[in-house]
C-alpha cells in the first residue's frame, strides 16, 4: 500500500494517479476516515494519560467514579474506532501503487513497444498451431485431464516431458549464473498473504482457487509465496539485494476468461514456473528491474524466440506494479482478435504476439502491506522494494517453441540450447 503521510500531501497526483490507472477509490473519503482516526487516537491517548495520572495514592470515592467514567469512554470509542480502522483500511487496500513517469497512459491497447528481436519464421509450408503438433507427436492429452479433473487441464506426455524439464533446467542454469538462489515454493498461501502481495483471495474478480474453511488458496505465482518468505522480517541488505529463483505449481481459474484465445496451453488452470523475485533497498530497484529485463531476454535469444519487449501502460499495470515489462513471443497459433483488434480490423489469424513474460518493479507497496524491512546507512528500519520477473513459464513458453521450431513433416526441432538438457535435437513421431 501506499504511505497515507504520502497520500495526505499529494492526494490530487494521487487521484490522478488512480484515473490514469483506471481504478475507482474514494481519494478523499479515505482522507476523511483518516482524520476521524488520529482525532480518536488523539482522545484516547489524552484520556489515558488522565487516568494514569490519578492513580497515584489511594483514590477517594470521587476519583473512582471519574476512573471507571474515563475508562468506559475509552472502551466506547475503542470500539468506534474499530469501524472506522475496517473502513479505512478497506480503502487503503484499494489505492494502487504510483505509476513510473515514462509508464504510458492509457488501457491494454496503448502499450509502447520498446524493441523487437529475434527473427519470425517464414515457413514454406501451412504452419500447424501447438495444440495440433502436441497431439500429432503424442506429446499432450487435453480430453484425458478434462475427463480427470475438469476442462483446461492435461496430462504432459513423452518428449514433452522432457522438454519441459530441459526449460527449467536451461532457465536455473542462467539465473544461477546471475546469483539467483535457487527456491522451491509452497503451492498454497494464507489468504493474508495473498491480500498482502496485492491478490483478492475473496474479490468479485475471483482468479483463485481457495480451500474451504482451511484460511488458505493455491498461488497463482511464486511472487505470492515468496513474499510471505520474508513477511515481518527485518533483512540483511549489507551485502547486497536478496535474489530468489523460485519454482511452483501456480493454479489459475482464468482459462478462457479473455477475449484473445483460449486455445491448447495459452490459458490454461495449472502449470510450472521458475519466477525471479529481489527484494532490494530503494535506491536500488530501477536498475534491478532492468536487470530482471535483460535476463527475460537472455533466456528468449538462446531459445531463439521471436519476440518483442512492450512498456505496460497505466491502465493494464494492475495495483502493486510501479511499472511493468512484457515480453510478447511470436506464435502462429490462430488467435481471436481483442475488441481492440476487431474494431480496428487488425487480422491475427495468421499468427501474433502473445504474453511470455512480465516483469515489474512494485517499488515499497508490497513490503508496505506485508511489513518488510531493512536496517538502512543510518541504522533505522525501511521499508524495502520488491521486483519480480517470468524466468520459463510451461504454459507459454512451449507454445512458442514448438511453433517457431515446427518442421514440414510435423517433426520439432530442439533449440541448440536445450539439446544437452533434452538429449535429443529432434521431435517426432
Amino acid at each position: 500500500m501506499l504511505d497515507i503521510k504520502f497520500i495526505r500531501e499529494n492526494s490530487e497526483l494521487v487521484k490522478q494517479n488512480c484515473v490514469n490507472r483506471k481504478v475507482k477509490v474514494d481519494i478523499d473519503k479515505l482522507l476523511e476516515l483518516d482524520v476521524q482516526k488520529r482525532e480518536i487516537q488523539t482522545q484516547v491517548e489524552e484520556l489515558r494519560s488522565t487516568r494514569n495520572s490519578g492513580s497515584k495514592g489511594k483514590p477517594t470515592e470521587e476519583e473512582i467514579k471519574q476512573m471507571r467514567e474515563i475508562g468506559e469512554k475509552i472502551k466506547s470509542l475503542e470500539e468506534g474506532m474499530k469501524t472506522i480502522e475496517e473502513s479505512y483500511m478497506d480503502l487503503m487496500l484499494q489505492v494502487p501503487n504510483m505509476t513510473h513517469a515514462q509508464s504510458p497512459i492509457g488501457g491494454e491497447e496503448d502499450f509502447v513497444t520498446v524493441e523487437e528481436r529475434g527473427t519470425i519464421p517464414n515457413f514454406d509450408f501451412e504452419a500447424k498451431d501447438h495444440e495440433e503438433l502436441m497431439t500429432n507427436l503424442d506429446l499432450i492429452d487435453f480430453e484425458r485431464g478434462a475427463k480427470v479433473t475438469g476442462s483446461k487441464f492435461y496430462f504432459v506426455k513423452n518428449d514433452m516431458v522432457r522438454l519441459n524439464q530441459a526449460m527449467l533446467n536451461y532457465g536455473m542454469e542462467i539465473l544461477s549464473n546471475h546469483g539467483y538462489n535457487l527456491i522451491e515454493t509452497p503451492d498454497l498461501a494464507k489468504h493474508e498473504i495473498l491480500l498482502g502481495a496485492g491478490f483478492n483471495p475473496r474479490g468479485n474478480e475471483k482468479q483463485i482457487y481457495n480451500i474451504d474453511d482451511e484460511g488458505l488458496s493455491l498461488v497463482g505465482t511464486a511472487e505470492i509465496t515468496m513474499l510471505g518468505y520474508h513477511a515481518d522480517e527485518v533483512l540483511d541488505l549489507s551485502s547486497g539485494p536478496k535474489k530468489y529463483a523460485a519454482m511452483s505449481h501456480c493454479f489459475r481459474t482464468e482459462a478462457g476468461a479473455y477475449g484473445r484465445t483460449s486455445k491448447g496451453l495459452y490459458r490454461v488452470h495449472q502449470f510450472t514456473k521458475l519466477e525471479m523475485f529481489i527484494f532490494c533497498k530503494p535506491e536500488e530497484s530501477e536498475a534491478l528491474h532492468q536487470e530482471l529485463l535483460s535476463i527475460e531476454k537472455e533466456i528468449c535469444d538462446g531459445l531463439e524466440i521471436p519476440y518483442r519487449v512492450i512498456d505496460i501502460p497505466t491502465g493494464d499495470l494492475g495495483g502493486p506494479a510501479y511499472r511493468k515489462y512484457d515480453l510478447e513471443a511470436w506464435m502462429t497459433m490462430k488467435a481471436e482478435p481483442t475488441s481492440a483488434e476487431a474494431t480496428a480490423g487488425k487480422d491475427e489469424s495468421k499468427g501474433g504476439y502473445g504474453e511470455i513474460t512480465s516483469t515489474s518493479n512494485c517499488t515499497d507497496y508490497q513490503a508496505r502491506r506485508l511489513n518488510i524491512k531493512y536496517k538502512n546507512d543510518e541504522g533505522k528500519n525501511e521499508f524495502v522494494h520488491t521486483l519480480n520477473g517470468t524466468a520459463v513459464v510451461l504454459s507459454r513458453f512451449p507454445i512458442a517453441v514448438l511453433e517457431n521450431n515446427q518442421q514440414a513433416d510435423g517433426s520439432i526441432r530442439v533449440p541448440k540450447v536445450l539439446q544437452g538438457f533434452m538429449g535429443k535435437n529432434i521431435i517426432k513421431a
